[in-house]
């Protein structure tokens, strides 16, 4: 079977299941995979545990999994401007884990490299070491972080070929491409799809390998975080 599915509820179809392990790739909202997670939502999935960078914003993004509350827990590095992330949190509604951007970066690239856990400065000394290893090493402290490895990869790339190679827009690589790696299931959007060898195999960002469903999922409205604007000048 190809690899290429007509929607984003056709490429889930059979991988949801309660309870489940999501890597979901993103920042803010460059790069996050709208129609995959529109799926997620629709299909009434619950008790999700996601890794991301953070959860979008209020009823955009990943925001929309926490409205409808079938989120468990947010592995992030930051809540920033999602009101009902952060509520969620402060009234003890959602279980989060912070992790330092960085950290959170490596625990993903080190899960799809096969590498259980890693040593870091990051952290030490801080409320992130609580009930953590640490072990010295030249004379400094390191932190025991443990890789990150999911039952599902979402991600949102710029242009694909049929069989899975694909390729990320500047900014919007950022945490798709270790998040692609970082499951035996990953299934992609991306807003081209075109004939296998129309791509320069230098170009690549992820090979087809890791891909294992891919949606179009063009076209897409751009939304924006923060609107800022300032009064016209006289003539």
């Amino acid at each position: 079977m190809g690899k290429v599915y007509p929607n984003a509820t056709a490429a889930l179809e059979g991988l949801l299941h309660d309870g489940m392990m999501i890597c979901a790739g993103g920042f803010g909202l460059c790069g996050i995979p709208e129609r995959l997670i529109d799926a997620v939502q629709a299909s009434g999935v619950k008790g999700l545990v996601i890794a991301s960078n953070n959860a979008g914003i209020d009823n955009v993004g990943l925001g929309k999994l926490l409205r409808t509350r079938q989120v468990a827990k947010m592995i992030s590095s930051y809540v920033g401007e999602n009101k009902e992330f952060e509520r969620q949190y402060l009234a003890g509604e959602l279980a989060v884990e912070f992790c330092p951007q960085g950290t959170l970066a490596e625990r993903i690239r080190a899960g799809g490299a096969g590498i259980p856990g890693f040593y870091t400065k990051t952290g030490v000394g801080t409320i992130v070491a609580d009930g953590k290893e640490t072990r010295e090493f030249d004379g400094e402290t390191y932190v025991l972080e443990r890789g990150i490895r999911a039952d599902l990869s979402i991600i949102k790339g710029w242009k694909a070929d049929e069989a899975g190679n694909l390729i990320f827009r500047k900014t919007a690589r950022n945490f798709n491409q270790p998040m692609a790696t970082a499951s035996h299931m990953t299934v992609a959007e991306v807003e081209e799809i075109v004939p296998v060898g129309s791509l320069d195999p230098d170009a690549i960002h992820v090979p087809g390998i890791f891909i294992k469903r891919l949606v179009l999922g063009a076209p897409y409205e751009k939304q924006i975080e923060f609107r800022t604007t300032r009064a016209r000048e006289a003539a």
